[in-house]
């Protein structure tokens, strides 16, 4: 029997479930809007091209398990393809250009800005998009006057006691972490008779680095020949349910404390002035 995937369409919390008129009427002074925003990309030999929308999907579905009921936080669809160009030329990548996903993401805050939403999250679990979404958040923020927050749950660092010094300085992509989310989230889109270790050697360089401080415009078709950067062959689906739990437990208390930020709390009350004549 030909199964469809769930994986985008939630039971709670998912606002296209609702009508027309219940949108109308809900609550929205502190709703708390969340779009994911993944891609859709080479991972190598053995991960879906998937991957990092289908890590999105199950990180908010097990972090929303912990929400407090009465905070009304909402998930919209998921973004599915992102800026992967540095990925164009590997089978299976589909990529927006920087200009379209711009416009995608300017478009669905204006709508929901149009419905009376006042918070936005934008929820990403791929590392091509994070300047994209640096920039547009703001612009989101000036044309629309909502408050827009952006997030990758990566950034957390929940799992440094879990992988290697070279996983942790190298494994960008489609290495230890994320092949243990997956075989965590989906075992079985997992091709395990595949799993390869390639890390870039970036030992020769006292500046340069892939995601660091000084960076260069990489494709990975330059650093990688199998379409990772990583070690894959240490991945377990206990490192993946490890890292899971940590990052939701993190991102359970996060989201609450979205709902209720206001910015007028952010600036001070009374600004300290130089007094006259006197020097810094």
């Amino acid at each position: 029997m030909f199964q469809r995937y769930e994986g985008t369409a939630w039971e709670e919390r998912f606002l296209p479930r609702l009508t027309s008129k219940q949108v109308q009427e809900m609550p929205k002074d502190k709703a708390l809007i969340i779009l994911p925003v993944g891609a859709v990309e080479q991972h190598g030999p053995h991960l879906p091209v998937y991957t990092d929308t289908l890590i999105g999907e199950a990180t908010l579905s097990q972090t929303l398990e912990r929400v407090r009921a009465d905070k009304e936080i909402w998930l919209l669809p998921p973004v599915s393809y992102g800026k992967s160009n540095e990925h164009i030329g590997l089978p299976g990548t589909i990529s927006l250009s920087a200009s379209t996903l711009h416009a995608i993401m300017l478009d669905i805050a204006e709508s929901l800005k149009a419905s009376g939403f006042r918070k936005l999250l934008l929820f990403n679990t791929h590392g091509g998009n994070v300047d994209l979404l640096n920039t547009v958040s703001r612009e989101i923020r000036i044309r629309t006057g909502m408050m827009v927050f952006y997030l990758s749950p990566s950034s957390l660092n929940v799992a440094e006691d879990l992988l290697s010094s070279e996983e942790l300085e190298y494994g960008i992509h489609g290495g230890d972490y994320e092949t243990s989310l997956v075989m965590s989230i989906k075992p079985d889109w997992v091709k395990e008779e595949f799993l390869v270790k390639e890390l870039p050697d970036m030992s020769s360089y006292r500046f340069l680095t892939l995601e660091g401080k000084i960076r260069f415009a990489w494709k990975m078709a330059d650093i990688s020949a199998t379409g990772i950067a990583g070690d894959a062959t240490t991945a377990t689906p206990e490192k993946g349910s490890i890292i899971q739990d940590r990052i939701s437990t993190i991102l359970s208390d996060a989201l609450e404390e979205l709902c209720d930020f206001e910015i007028t709390d952010v600036r001070g009350t009374e600004p300290v002035q130089q007094p006259a004549g006197s020097t810094p």
